[in-house]
């Protein structure tokens, strides 16, 4: 006993000064580098402590067994020739850097992955977009099928069973497929968003969701934002030093005024940035997105922030679903009548009850609403006596057909990120109206403004109006702008946009991981970590 206790005092000041210096590392890496960052390798020292690590899934990832010499991989930017890195490691412009998917070939994953690229890609998302009905349900739908496609093992850790009041439409809180497309997918416990309890989240903090990310060895995480979920994906990437990129979906600030509580904007602005500002790569679904996230300090700069490019399956929303019987359904059995459809959330933030003044200023238009949601009581209270009709979830070749069989979108959302419904109207040669804010003027761009579809200026009422007459009396515009519209928005490709993300996005985060936890490791204090054995990083 003496001799444990005399060894014990021996080493104790070591590990008092391990400690500090481990505290110091932890705080800065809270903090982003502020410079540009350059390629550099995984030092050693780390190497050796995942391989002495107790966790099987640890020992033996990246060297061959515990107290041997080990090379590091490199973390490197990508070539992409004169659009890619350049030689000194600074970002690829996300204007210019592509990764052409139409002259691979598409019989082989490892020929459509870079060498630099993740092979292992552990993705955290809330809602679950396989049960839950979203704005980003194909996005991450699709980009789970490429990805595997392309060559990369992939684990989903979403929602699944949980807890939430009985009145409450519960469809959503179950257990998730286990596989999608060749994807493993594992079910964390939900609960209800406390402002809209029909929305899972999950804090996907427990040891079986650990063990499953630990073991899957990923090498790299991606999670949607903003959620709960995001603080259990960043506390396991700390834990295994892995890159982390949050993509920004849901544009919360523009929300909480039309819910009656916008003092509380600053706060979710802050938290906003806890979430985001030391994530080593955030992804949005809009360049005005981009904009708003710099302006508000969400992120340190640009370059810790590019758009996630966007695409719409043109297969699947096409104008040959056009129904009689659809038609008949979305104008309360008078197909005779013009009729404009809205799809998505019934929200309040959504502005849809600008649309009673659009009907009442055209009595011979229809409206047809589909989707649900929190506001929709009150929606029917305030349409009742209108030519409107509520068709509740339509899911696929029912909804494409739906858009298919109206004649005009139309979209009075002002918060939209991007506005995915806006790309699947347009894909169904649907001309579409909607308002010059959010993500949506990057889709129909001001200069092809009542090329590919009309915009027009928020609560301007008067312009809306008079487009929906206009649209409403000539079939032959309706006919020319669908047209144009479809042509523009089959050049988006989601094949092609996750190719990008892949090759191009995600190797920038795994860059900018490695210099921060080569960095960090590197100042930690005598007796933690054997400076001689750090591996020089590139000047």
């Amino acid at each position: 006993m003496m001799h444990y206790a005399a060894q014990d005092a021996a080493t104790k000041p070591q590990r008092v000064g391990a400690l500090i210096n481990a505290t110091g590392q932890m705080r800065r890496l809270c903090t982003f580098p502020s410079t540009p960052l350059q390629p550099c390798v995984i030092p050693s020292a780390l190497l050796g402590r995942l391989a002495s690590s107790p966790h099987p899934a640890h020992r033996g990832r990246h060297v061959r067994s515990r107290g041997t010499q080990s090379t590091a991989p490199s973390y490197k930017l990508p070539d992409y020739g004169n659009n890619g890195a350049s030689a000194t490691g600074s970002f690829p412009d996300p204007a210019t850097s592509t990764w052409d998917a139409s002259q691979e070939p598409s019989t082989s994953g490892q020929q459509l992955r870079s060498s630099n690229a993740p092979r292992r890609v552990c993705i955290f998302v809330e809602p679950s977009p396989f049960t839950y009905v979203s704005g980003y349900k194909n996005r991450f739908t699709t980009m789970i099928k490429y990805l595997v496609q392309a060559g990369c093992e992939v684990l989903v850790i979403t929602t699944g069973k949980g807890f939430t009041l009985p009145s409450v439409d519960s469809s959503s809180f179950c257990d998730q497929p286990e596989t999608f497309c060749g994807a493993r997918v594992v079910s964390a416990l939900s609960f209800g968003c406390p402002w809209y309890l029909q929305v899972p989240l999950s804090f996907a903090l427990s040891p079986r969701i650990w063990r499953e990310v630990r073991d899957f060895r990923p090498d790299l995480l991606h999670c949607s934002s903003p959620g709960v979920m995001v603080f259990a994906a960043k506390f396991y990437a700390w834990l295994l030093k892995l890159p982390i990129v949050l993509s920004y979906h849901t544009h919360v600030p523009s929300y909480l005024p039309r819910y009656g509580i916008q003092c509380l904007v600053p706060a979710m602005w802050g938290f906003l940035r806890i979430l985001h500002v030391t994530a080593h790569l955030t992804l949005t679904v809009s360049p005005a997105m981009v904009d708003e996230l710099v302006a508000n300090r969400a992120v340190n700069d640009r370059k810790q922030v590019q758009v996630w490019k966007k695409g719409v399956d043109s297969d699947t929303f096409h104008p040959r679903f056009r129904s009689e019987a659809m038609r008949t359904r979305l104008t309360g059995g008078h197909p005779e009548r013009p009729v404009m459809v809205y799809v998505g959330r019934l929200g309040f933030e959504k502005n849809l009850f600008f649309l009673r003044e659009l009907l009442n200023r055209n009595p011979g238009v229809s409206l047809a609403f589909i989707g649900d949601g929190p506001a929709r009581s009150e929606l029917q209270t305030t349409f009742k006596g209108t030519a409107t009709t509520f068709l509740g979830m339509l899911h696929g070749e029912e909804l494409s057909a739906a858009y298919a069989s109206a004649d005009i979108f139309v979209m009075p959302s002002e918060s939209e990120t991007l506005g995915f419904v806006v790309l699947e109207a347009m894909a169904s040669e649907l001309p579409v109206v909607a308002v010059r804010a959010g993500g949506i003027p990057d889709i129909i761009r001001p200069e092809d403004n009542g090329i590919t579809g009309f915009l027009y200026e928020p609560a301007d009422v008067d312009t809306a109006s008079k487009l929906i007459g206009t649209l409403a009396a000539d079939p032959e515009l309706r006919a020319r702008l669908g047209a144009r519209a479809r042509e523009e928005v089959a050049k988006w490709d989601w094949r092609a946009a996750t190719l990008h993300l892949l090759n191009v996005q995600y190797p920038i985060a795994m860059a900018a991981a490695a210099a921060q936890y080569g960095k960090a490791l590197g100042s930690v204090a005598q007796g933690v970590v054997d400076q001689q054995q750090l591996i020089p990083r590139p000047a």
